[in-house]
This record gives structure tokens, C-alpha cells and sequence, in this order.
């Protein structure tokens, strides 16, 4: 099985990095990193916990790889993997209670407009639960039969948890004008 990279560049082996071939890891990295900080950093809210998410997924992917049935889509089975490992932070997050301390933000985060930003406040004044289902759902695609076995919920509590989300974006984005 390969990875194809998008860009026309060699298909990466996903057997070479089950076999700890740190350059296919690498390459791996590259062709999907970006992806999966952005998907990270929805469901975190945060740049350092979605830099600490997309370093644990592939720090842990070539035993995950060996777990890997190769059916569907690589990309949305990493994808998958790295909602898992957001949820499980934000989890441990809670538990301990963590405060955040601001953060001077990145190049990307400087120019983003100013709508765009205030869509990014809103989605992440959101409570967690939350906005799980609205960035899984709305943003990332999964359906919600996908979102229920990825949080151990129902379809129905998905569609009630997108419902409440959506309720709040609007009043946030309303109180913004």
C-alpha cells in the first residue's frame, strides 16, 4: 500500500514506515503534517496543543500503521487518528484543568482577516463537546454515524450537539456586529 502524495512526487510506502523508516515517516510528514495540524488545531483551539497532537499522531504511527487495514482513504484514516488523539488530549486537558497563557500569534494567524479571525473566536468560544461535532461535521466532513463511534456517541446525540453548536456560533457571531 502507498500513499500517493498530491503533488505528483513519489507515493510514499506505508510499509517502509511500518518497518521504522524514519525517511518514509518523514515524507509522510510532509505530505499530510499541514492537514492535520489544521484539523488538530479546530478541535484544540490552540497552536501548542495542536503542535503537541500532530507530534503524538506521528510519533505513534508506525505502531498505529501496523493496525492499518488499508480500506478507504489513507488521508481520512489519518485524519481519523488525529481526531482520536485531539480527543484524547482535550480530555486529559480537562481533567488537569490546564490555563492556557496567551500566545504570540504565528505568521498565518497575523494575516488571516479579520472576519476569518472572528469566525476562529467564535468556533473556539464554543464549549469542547461541542465544537468537536461542529468542526467534525461542518468543517472536516464526517458524517454523523462517523462522529458517533469516533466520540461513543449516538447519531442522534451528534445531530442535537451540531443543532446546539450551530445556536451558539450564530448568537457569537451576532453579539461580534
Amino acid at each position: 500500500m502507498s500513499a500517493t502524495a498530491a503533488s505528483g512526487r513519489e507515493p510514499v510506502s506505508v510499509e517502509a514506515v511500518r518497518a521504522g523508516s524514519q525517511e518514509a515517516l518523514a515524507a509522510l510528514y510532509r505530505e499530510h503534517g499541514a492537514a492535520l495540524y489544521r484539523l488538530a488545531y479546530r478541535l484544540t483551539g490552540e497552536q501548542q496543543d495542536a503542535e503537541d497532537v500532530v507530534h503524538d499522531v506521528f510519533v505513534g504511527l508506525p505502531e498505529a500503521l501496523r493496525r492499518y487495514e488499508e480500506r478507504g482513504s489513507f488521508a481520512g484514516w489519518l485524519k481519523q487518528v488525529t481526531a482520536r488523539v485531539a480527543l484524547m488530549w482535550l480530555r486529559r486537558a480537562r481533567r488537569r484543568r490546564e490555563v492556557g497563557l496567551e500566545r504570540v500569534p504565528d505568521e498565518a494567524q497575523q494575516t488571516a482577516t479579520s472576519e476569518g479571525h472572528a469566525l476562529q473566536a467564535a468556533v473556539n468560544a464554543i464549549p469542547g463537546p461541542l465544537r468537536t461535532v461542529l468542526v467534525l461535521k461542518q468543517i472536516e466532513g464526517y458524517s454523523h454515524s462517523e462522529i458517533a463511534d469516533l466520540l461513543g456517541i449516538s447519531p442522534g446525540a451528534s445531530r442535537a450537539r451540531l443543532n446546539r453548536a450551530m445556536a451558539r456560533l450564530r448568537k457569537l457571531l451576532r453579539e461580534e456586529t
